[in-house]
C-alpha cells in the first residue's frame, strides 16, 4: 500500500494523466512518418520512452522551480511539494533520473535524435522559468510540447520536408492556444505577483481571441500537412473533428463565464489528441 500511494503522489506531481496531450500527436506523427521511413517496433517504443522521460523530466522541475509559487496560489498550494507529500531532493533525483533515461533512449534512436536532445529538454526544462520574463510563455510551452511529434518524425529517419514543420507548428499553437485558457484563472495572482502571461497582459476578452487565433493556426496547419502528405478523407475527418472540438472549446469559455476551463482544458484538449490520433490510424489502415 505504501509503494501504490508513492506511485499515486509521483503520478499525481509529474501529472501523467496530461500525457494523453503529447503522446497521439507523437504516434500520429509516427505513422505519417512511415511514408518516408519504415516502421519498427523497436523505435516506436524508444520514442515512447523519449517522450515520457522528457515529459517526466519537464513536469517534476517545473514543480520544483515553481513550488514557492505554488505555495502562495490558492488554486495550487496542494500540490504535492507545497504540502510537503514529496522532498525537494526526492524531486531533483527524479528529474536527473527521467533526464538521463531520455538521452539514453535518444541515443539508441540514433546520432540526429542524441544531438538534438540536449536542445529539445532544454526547451522543456527552460519553460519553467520564462513566465517570469515574458508574456510569450504559452509559446514557448506549445514549442517544447509540439518536439514531441517533430522528435518521432526524425527518430523515424524522415527526411525533414515542409509537412513535418507545419505538423510541429499546428501541435505548438494548440498547445499555447489551452494553455492560454487554462491560465486564466490565475490573471489576478499573475498580475499582483509580476508573473508574464497573455491573460495577465490583455486581459481576458483579449486572451480569448489570442487563444482562438493560435487554435485557427493549428487547424490551417493539420489541414496543410494532410495536404502536403497526400492523405485521404480519414485524416481529413480528424482535421474536421479537431476544428470542431476546439471551436467547442472556445464557446464554452466566456469572459463573463471561466467556470468550464477544466471541462476545456482537460476533456476536449484530450479528445482532440486521441481523435486525431484515431483518424490519422484509420487513414493508414484503408490506405
Amino acid at each position: 500500500m505504501s509503494i501504490a500511494r508513492s506511485l499515486a503522489t509521483y503520478s499525481s506531481l509529474v501529472k501523467l494523466g496530461h500525457t494523453v496531450f503529447a503522446l497521439p500527436f507523437a504516434l500520429a506523427a509516427v505513422i505519417l512518418a512511415t511514408r518516408y521511413a519504415p516502421f519498427t517496433l523497436g523505435k516506436l517504443l524508444l520514442i515512447v520512452v523519449c517522450i515520457a522521460a522528457a515529459r517526466t523530466a519537464a513536469m517534476a522541475f517545473n514543480r520544483l522551480i515553481d513550488r514557492d509559487i505554488d505555495g502562495q496560489n490558492p488554486r495550487t498550494r496542494d500540490r504535492e511539494l507545497p504540502r510537503g507529500a514529496v522532498s525537494v531532493n526526492a524531486v531533483r533525483l527524479l528529474v536527473l533520473a527521467a533526464s538521463a533515461i531520455f538521452f539514453v533512449a535518444a541515443g539508441m534512436l540514433g546520432r540526429l535524435p542524441l544531438l538534438l536532445s540536449p536542445i529539445a529538454l532544454g526547451l522543456a526544462l527552460g519553460y519553467s522559468y520564462t513566465k517570469r520574463f515574458t508574456a510569450l510563455c504559452h509559446v514557448v510551452l506549445g514549442l517544447a510540447v509540439a518536439f514531441a511529434p517533430g522528435g518521432a518524425w526524425i527518430a523515424m529517419g524522415a527526411p525533414v520536408t515542409l509537412a513535418p514543420w507545419l505538423l510541429v507548428i499546428g501541435v505548438a499553437s494548440w498547445v499555447a492556444g489551452f494553455d492560454v485558457l487554462y491560465s486564466l484563472q490565475d490573471v489576478g495572482f499573475d498580475r499582483d505577483n509580476r508573473l508574464r502571461s497573455i491573460p495577465a497582459r490583455l486581459g481576458v476578452p483579449g486572451a480569448l481571441v489570442v487563444s482562438a487565433l493560435l487554435h485557427v493556426v493549428t487547424v490551417g496547419c493539420l489541414f496543410g500537412t494532410g495536404l502536403l502528405l497526400e492523405r485521404g478523407l480519414p485524416y481529413m475527418a480528424g482535421v474536421v473533428l479537431v476544428g470542431t472540438l476546439l471551436g467547442y472549446e472556445h464557446a464554452i469559455v466566456k469572459p463573463s463565464d471561466l467556470s468550464r476551463i477544466d471541462k476545456a482544458f482537460f476533456d476536449l484538449n484530450g479528445y482532440v489528441s486521441v481523435g486525431f490520433f484515431a483518424c490519422v490510424l484509420a487513414d493508414q489502415l484503408v490506405a
